[in-house]
């Protein structure tokens, strides 16, 4: 089929809006028989351009417009070896749909939280709590490294950790409970059940920490989330559509700080795996 590349100007979005933007032509992409390649953002002129493998410029319009509504101002058909010799490639630079190249800016945050830490040195004693700290903070930085997430802070019984996927961030967060079950059954005696809350955005950075709003809502999340589950945003289901994941609708809260209710959903990471 042939490439084509449309650009969109002045439309006056975020990069996270693109980002999504382009999330849900993927999702969309298989009605009109097309391939969403990849995309770029020329923030200076507010514009965006998309290349696509498409049977026409038809296609990718009806794909356009069903998946966000968003109007091409110009949409051309492209040399794929002239592509290919200003890219490198003429496919997926990733089968992760998620993988949001369009801007380093943004990230998945993810805070953990471990339940009873308080209680924990009272029941255990200093030396006992200690220990039990250190495989705590062991099996953590094990899934971080694994699933290439960026440890910002560690707040001795929880993590802040940054990701440039958000599906990443999930199956991180879902590797840190499943460890933890692996050593409750081993260890009953020792047993740690963690809170998990995942965010993404645009935060600021600062001095090798991240600051604003999608790192507040990530710690609320973790905040308002049961021992052992595991909270996310809308943003973070959304960019991890299609990807085998599965999600509950735990409904609203007010986090605190935001001046409104937010949806939550809960990974179902007990079934994830089955």
């Amino acid at each position: 089929m042939p490439i084509y590349m449309d650009r969109h100007q002045g439309q006056r979005l975020t990069r996270q809006q693109i980002a999504e933007q382009h999330v849900a032509d993927v999702k969309i992409q298989d009605k009109y028989d097309c391939n969403f390649i990849t995309y770029w953002y020329d923030e200076t002129k507010d514009t965006v351009f998309c290349l696509v493998d498409a049977p026409s410029i038809g296609a990718v319009r009806k794909a356009h417009e069903e998946a966000h509504g968003s109007v091409h101002n110009q949409i051309i058909e492209v040399d794929s070896d002239l592509v290919k010799a200003f890219l490198g490639r003429i496919d997926h630079p990733s089968e992760r749909a998620d993988d949001l190249n369009v801007d380093s800016a943004f990230r998945a945050i993810m805070f953990t939280d471990l339940e009873g830490s308080t209680r924990m040195m009272s029941e255990l004693g200093d030396e006992g709590a200690m220990d039990l700290l250190r495989i705590h903070n062991a099996l953590i930085r094990d899934a971080l490294r694994a699933h290439s997430g960026r440890e910002i802070k560690h707040t001795g019984d929880g993590f802040m950790a940054s990701f440039k996927s958000a599906v990443s961030s999930v199956e991180c967060a879902i590797a840190i409970q499943e460890a933890m079950l692996k050593h409750n059954e081993e260890r009953s005696r020792q047993r740690m059940l963690i809170r998990i809350g995942i965010s993404a955005g645009e935060p600021v950075d600062n001095d090798n920490q991240l600051y604003g709003v999608s790192v507040n809502l990530a710690a609320r999340l973790c905040a308002h989330a049961s021992p052992g589950s595991i909270l996310v945003a809308p943003v973070i289901r959304e960019l991890a559509a299609g990807k085998k994941l599965s999600f509950v609708d735990r409904g609203e809260f007010e986090p605190k700080g935001l001046d409104r209710a937010v949806p939550v959903y809960e990974v179902v990471w007990r079934e994830t795996r089955a």
